[in-house]
């Protein structure tokens, strides 16, 4: 692969959480019955992130929590490998709640759904919202974010790679060249 561009850079990626987490506030009229949670591995940083901002912007805390899809994709029959579960981290009952999923790349949309099918075992929340840092479009399903860092309409022989300091010691959103 090769790199093409860097369309975030730490600064970019620290104002597009600052301004979902406006969203949030607004579009749910404040956090109460909010939980954020992230989905594995990168969206669990992403929704540590925003829960640090909305707390400040709010002055409440936020409950955060994670979960894990790989007993719920799709193509788990396709993969000659037995999948690693890390499993799920919700500290709350999800049912009656608004329940916003995070992650770092929407694309095909079948983390997400992945993602709604695991919550639904767990619970039975009011509403599900989906926050994302990058779409870059190509949806398989019919699924759309509510809250969007950044749209990168991208072509199916380019790659997204989305790199945070807590796992990748950098912060980037740089498109690759397949």
């Amino acid at each position: 692969m090769m790199k093409k561009a860097v369309v975030l850079d730490e600064q970019a990626i620290r104002r597009a959480l600052t301004r979902i987490a406006h969203e949030i506030i607004e579009r749910n009229k404040g956090i109460e019955d909010c939980v954020l949670i992230g989905i594995k591995t990168r969206g669990i940083y992403l929704a540590n992130r925003l829960k640090e901002r909305i707390e400040q912007i709010e002055g409440n805390s936020i409950v955060i929590g994670e979960v894990d899809i790989t007993l719920y994709r799709d193509d788990l029959t396709k993969k000659d490998v037995d999948p690693l579960v890390k499993g799920s981290d919700i500290p709350v009952d999800v049912t009656n709640k608004k329940v916003i999923l995070v992650d770092d790349v929407l694309y095909t949309g079948r983390t997400v759904r992945a993602a709604m099918d695991a919550l639904v075992d767990i619970g039975r929340p009011a509403q599900i919202q989906l926050a994302v840092l990058v779409d870059r479009g190509h949806r398989e399903l019919p699924i759309r974010a509510d809250y969007v860092g950044k749209n990168i309409p991208t072509s199916s022989t380019e790659k997204i790679v989305v790199e945070v300091d807590e796992v990748d010691k950098n912060d980037s959103v740089t498109i690759y060249e397949k």
